[in-house]
């Protein structure tokens, strides 16, 4: 590594060392230079360029900015020697004495003897001189490798990340939720799979239209989006606690009344409205995931995607400087409504990704979701990480996660964990990088662990099978604890689980010999349930305490995820309630930062806009007659309705004006038609 690259790892900028007397002189490679640029000036043919090499060389090997001044101090004070290159003037005065003698003519050569002796005196010069750098630079060498071990261990110390190689050991020491920069671009996994050529082609940039923007992670910006402008939003640092750094966004008070106003849109349900919010205000936040739901369900799946896109690329203009995606330490409190749009928009980003086949990329984006608020999960991203580590092979990460988090989290109780961390032994088995030993000893391991999932959610086998169509045995469904009675009997918050985990996972259940594997374990677990195990006992109490009631965050995983067979067993509070796209089911406890002001209900007064019109000129008057109460409000009200519904009828009108087309008449195709003839 050169001295450059140690320079920065310690933190230092070229040019800011303290001043020594002793530094501030010319290398041995500079005295080497100045004599062969002493010998070329006696050769014929080469006064000018041996002047400008010269004085080139002298300017390079100048380091530091004060160099030119403690020469030119001490120029005067140094002894001549003969390695120390010569003064420019005097070297320019013998130039111009040889040239005056006729030495360095074209024609004259000089004897054979001095060239000779010459150029053995500078090669032998340069030997030693070699050998002296070579020994001094192995001992630099040594003592660079060994600041440079002492800096990457100090750094691992500190920031808590370690450098990684391709190998394992070295990924095991990351951080769980560690999150790469590079995953997080979709194109990276795609080049993996079809390679550069087929993903990008002959996309070549033109240098004359091509422009600059900021650059994103997440997101890159497209030349068909609207002109960026900022709409408003910014990114503070709340407080740092215990080394984690909170953080939220807010809003200002340009960006609050677009969101009012994208708050009218919405209850109008006209998704046109929507439209004309956008592009008055192409990069509000709100509006976007909303109309890629609208565009989504209308099978416009591009242009639903380009939407969250844009959205994130507005996000990501107004991260604070020192928001990391990648660090883990970074939280966004779900409560505040500002921070829950970053929270759908990487989600609906992750599931288009899904959806594209880049199984790896969103399991990083799953990751970052979940490593802004790990403790609380407000997404339950618990649900949804384990079906994209088995889609994208990384069974050894899911493994790990399952073992550092099984103590306080209990993992082993929700049925995704129960079957997929046995599903990822089963898939390392089957490795051919293991021995025979390690196979078998990652076998027996997924044995165990499936047969556990097995005798704890018996409710899940048979919708399994029934979704990989394979038609199970008779004396599996003929018997009692596969039966109907296990669905039919469970709490509402396990069928609900067990059905988001079979309508998501079945897929990865379809291969042949998972098949064969699910079709042995099954066996042994009839006969520890015939022959009374005191584990199926065990697992009946717990089934019957536990999950009776789901949490709200679970509840609006299940509405994100948009699965009939989960969505089906939704309890009847949640159905009831409306769901909005741009926030669904919002915290009951939600920290609002503004609040929208109260708006009068257009369905409250049955009086037409005729008795409105009549009240707003005469306070008094009343067409259903009897007292009115607070008759000042209900005029102020009834001249609100009077102006809104003039500014309708106004645009009715501009609309009406600006479509009517005059058509030409007939043309007259008789030329002799008498013109007093009546048509």
């Amino acid at each position: 590594m050169s001295t450059r690259a140690v320079r920065r790892l310690k933190g230092k900028q070229r040019g800011q060392e303290p001043l020594q007397l002793g530094d501030l002189h010319l290398d041995e490679e500079d005295d080497v230079a100045a004599e062969e640029e002493e010998e070329s000036v006696s050769e014929p043919g080469k006064k000018s360029n041996s002047r400008k090499a010269k004085k080139n060389k002298l300017q390079k090997n100048i380091s530091n900015l004060y160099e030119l001044i403690h020469d030119a101090e001490n120029e005067a004070d140094k002894p001549r020697t003969g390695a120390e290159p010569e003064r420019w003037e005097d070297r320019d005065r013998d130039l111009r004495e040889k040239t005056d003698s006729g030495e360095t003519e074209k024609g004259a050569v000089p004897p054979e003897t001095d060239n000779s002796n010459t150029s053995d005196k500078v090669s032998k010069k340069k030997k030693k001189k070699k050998k002296k750098k070579n020994i001094a630079g192995d001992d630099k060498e040594e003592a660079v490798s060994d600041d440079i071990d002492t800096l990457l261990e100090t750094i691992e110390t500190t920031n808590g990340l370690s450098y990684h190689n391709q190998g394992s050991s070295n990924a095991d020491s990351r951080p769980l939720l560690y999150v790469e920069h590079r995953n997080l671009n979709p194109e990276t996994e795609l080049k993996r799979y079809f390679g550069a050529r087929a993903i990008l082609g002959d996309q070549r940039p033109r240098q004359r239209q091509r422009q600059f923007h900021r650059s994103t992670w997440m997101t890159i910006f497209k030349n068909t989006w609207p002109r960026f402008t900022r709409p408003g939003i910014s990114m503070s640092l709340v407080q740092t606690k215990d080394g984690v750094q909170y953080y939220t966004f807010e809003h200002n008070r340009d960006y609050q009344q677009i969101q009012f106003k994208f708050l009218d849109a919405v209850e109008s349900m006209d998704p046109n409205n929507i439209v004309l919010l956008l592009q008055m205000n192409p990069y509000h936040i709100d509006s976007l995931l909303q109309l890629s739901d609208v565009c989504r369900i209308q099978e416009d799946q591009e242009m639903a995607k380009d939407l969250i896109e844009r959205a994130l690329y507005s996000f990501e203009c107004a991260f604070h400087p020192v928001f990391s995606l990648t660090s883990g330490v970074c939280r966004l409190d779900y409560l505040r409504p500002e921070n829950r749009a970053f929270y759908l928009a990487v989600y609906k980003h992750m599931m288009f990704l899904e959806k594209r086949g880049c199984p790896r990329t969103a399991l990083e984006y799953c990751k970052l979701i979940l490593s802004l608020d790990p403790d609380n999960d407000p997404l339950c991203m618990l649900l949804l990480i384990d079906f994209l580590s088995i889609r994208s092979r990384e069974y050894a990460f899911l493994i790990r996660l399952y073992d550092e988090w099984e103590v306080h989290r209990n993992l082993s109780q929700l049925p995704n964990f129960a079957f997929s961390v046995a599903l990822s032994y089963y898939f390392l088995s089957l490795q051919d990088d293991l021995c025979q030993a390690e196979s078998a000893q990652m076998k027996k391991k997924s044995d165990h662990l499936i047969q556990n999932a097995l005798i704890m959610f018996p409710s899940v086998l048979i919708p399994l099978l029934d979704l990989c169509t394979v038609q199970p045995d008779a004396a599996v469904s003929s018997h009692v604890f596969f039966g109907p009675k296990s669905q039919i009997g469970q709490p509402p918050a396990l069928n609900e689980l067990v059905s988001l985990y079979v309508g998501r996972n079945h897929s990865l259940w379809k291969d042949g010999g998972v098949m064969v594997w699910l079709e042995g374990n099954v066996r042994e677990v009839l006969c520890r349930v015939d022959s009374k195990d005191p584990l199926v006992e065990d697992s009946e109490k717990k089934r019957k305490l536990r999950y009776q009631s789901a949490p709200r965050n679970i509840h609006r995983h299940v509405i994100l995820s948009e699965i009939k067979e989960a969505t089906a067993t939704l309890p009847l509070e949640v159905t009831t309630q409306p769901v909005m796209g741009f926030d669904p089911l919002p915290p009951l406890d939600s920290a609002m930062a503004y609040t929208r002001p109260e708006r009068t209900n257009r369905g409250a007064s049955n009086e037409s806009t005729l008795s409105l019109f009549f009240r707003s000129l005469l306070p008094n008057f009343n067409l259903q007659g009897g007292p009115r109460p607070e008759d000042d409000l209900e005029v102020a009200r009834a001249g609100r309705e009077l102006n809104q519904e003039v500014n309708r009828l106004m645009v009715a009108m501009r609309d009406m004006l600006a479509n009517i087309q005059f058509q030409e008449p007939p043309r007259e195709d008789n030329p002799e038609r008498d013109d007093e003839e009546w048509d």
